[in-house]
C-alpha cells in the first residue's frame, strides 16, 4: 500500500485525469478501502484542493474549480509539451504574454527532472524560430473571442479594413483559428447574411456582448477548408483572373491561386495579393502562357514590365 503522502498524489494526479470518479474506482486504482479514499479527498480539501463529491449508490468524485490555482500534476509528456508551448509563446505572435510565458517557463524548468530538462534543452538549441514582422494580436482580445465562441453569443465589434477604414460588424462568432503567425476569426456576418473571416489583430470587440444564438454548423462542413479556400481569394485587397494556355492539371501545385479547367488545353487561374505587382511576381513562376481576363490594370502593369525588362535584356543599345 502506498504511504499517506504518495497515495494523496497518486489520488490528485487521477483526479486532474479525468472528470468524474466513482469511489469504487478510485479505492481500486490506490488498492484502499472506500473510507480511505474519503480520508484522503478530505486532506486535499484542507489544501486547498475543491473535490466535489456527489451523494448516492452512484455518487462519486469531480475535482471542480478553486478561487486560487493549486499545484497540478504533469506525466512526462505533458511537462514538455508545456514547456515547448511556453517557449513558443515567449518568441511572439500574441501581445502581453512574452515576459508571462518566460516566467512560467524559469518556474517549470526549475523542477523538471533532469532526463525532461535535457529533452526541453534540445528543442530550444536546436530550433531557431523567425523575428516576428507582422501584426500581434493583443491576449485580451483572443480572450474575449474565444469567450464569446465558446458561449455561442452574438458579438459586436469596430474593425479595421484593408483599405484603413473602421466599421462596426455585428456576427454570430464559430472558430477562432491559428493561421501561421495570424489569427482569424471566422464568424456568420449577419448584415451580409453570410460567413466571413475576420483577422483578429483587426477586431476590438465591444461589450456587452449580445444575446445568445444557436450554434450553425461549420462552413464548407469544416472550417480549416473554408478558412484555406478564402485565403486563396477573399482575404486579399487585389484579385486578378487570367486565362492560361495549358491543361488545369499542368497548372494546378505551381502556385498558390484558385484553378478552373476551361478546355483540356486551357485553364482559368485566379491569382491574389496585396498589390498588382505582388500578382505579376506571381504569375512570373507560372512558366505558361496566359491572357489577362481582368482587371485591365495587370495588362497595364505587365506592358509597362515587359518594357522595362526588354530594356535590361539589351544592355548599351
Amino acid at each position: 500500500m502506498l504511504e499517506t503522502s504518495a497515495r494523496l498524489l497518486r489520488l490528485l494526479s487521477l483526479l486532474q485525469s479525468r472528470r468524474d470518479w466513482s469511489s469504487a474506482d478510485l479505492a481500486d486504482r490506490l488498492g484502499v478501502a472506500r473510507r480511505t479514499v474519503r480520508r484522503d479527498v478530505e486532506r486535499l480539501r484542507s489544501l486547498g484542493y475543491p473535490v466535489h463529491a456527489t451523494p448516492g449508490v452512484f455518487g462519486g468524485y469531480r475535482l471542480g474549480e478553486g478561487a486560487a490555482l493549486p499545484p497540478l500534476l504533469l506525466d512526462d509528456e505533458e511537462a514538455v509539451a508545456v514547456a515547448v508551448g511556453l517557449r513558443s509563446g515567449a518568441a511572439g505572435g500574441v501581445a502581453g504574454i512574452e515576459e508571462t510565458s518566460v516566467r512560467a517557463l524559469a518556474k517549470l524548468e526549475q523542477v523538471l527532472p533532469s532526463r525532461l530538462r535535457r529533452r526541453v534543452a534540445a528543442f530550444q538549441t536546436f530550433t531557431v524560430a523567425m523575428p516576428g514582422t507582422g501584426p500581434t494580436v493583443d491576449v485580451d482580445v483572443l480572450t474575449a473571442l474565444t469567450a464569446a465562441c465558446r458561449d455561442h453569443e452574438r458579438l459586436r465589434f469596430d474593425y479595421t479594413a484593408h483599405d484603413g477604414s473602421v466599421g462596426v460588424r455585428t456576427v454570430e462568432p464559430h472558430r477562432l483559428v491559428s493561421w501561421g503567425r495570424r489569427w482569424y476569426l471566422v464568424a456568420w456576418d449577419l448584415d451580409r447574411d453570410d460567413w466571413r473571416v475576420f483577422r483578429a489583430d483587426r477586431v476590438r470587440p465591444r461589450v456587452p456582448t449580445g444575446p445568445r444564438f444557436a450554434p450553425r454548423d461549420s462552413p464548407d462542413g469544416d472550417v480549416v477548408a473554408f478558412l484555406s479556400r478564402r485565403m486563396g481569394t477573399g482575404m486579399w485587397p487585389c484579385q486578378a483572373r487570367v486565362r492560361v494556355h495549358a491543361p488545369a492539371e499542368a497548372v494546378a501545385g505551381k502556385i498558390t491561386g484558385v484553378v478552373e479547367p476551361i478546355d483540356d488545353r486551357s485553364c482559368a487561374l485566379t491569382v491574389c495579393g496585396d498589390s498588382l505587382q505582388t500578382i505579376a511576381v506571381i504569375l512570373g513562376f507560372l512558366d505558361e502562357d496566359f491572357d489577362v481576363v481582368e482587371p485591365s490594370l495587370l495588362t497595364e502593369h505587365l506592358a509597362r514590365l515587359a518594357a522595362r525588362y526588354q530594356t535590361a535584356a539589351r544592355p548599351g543599345e
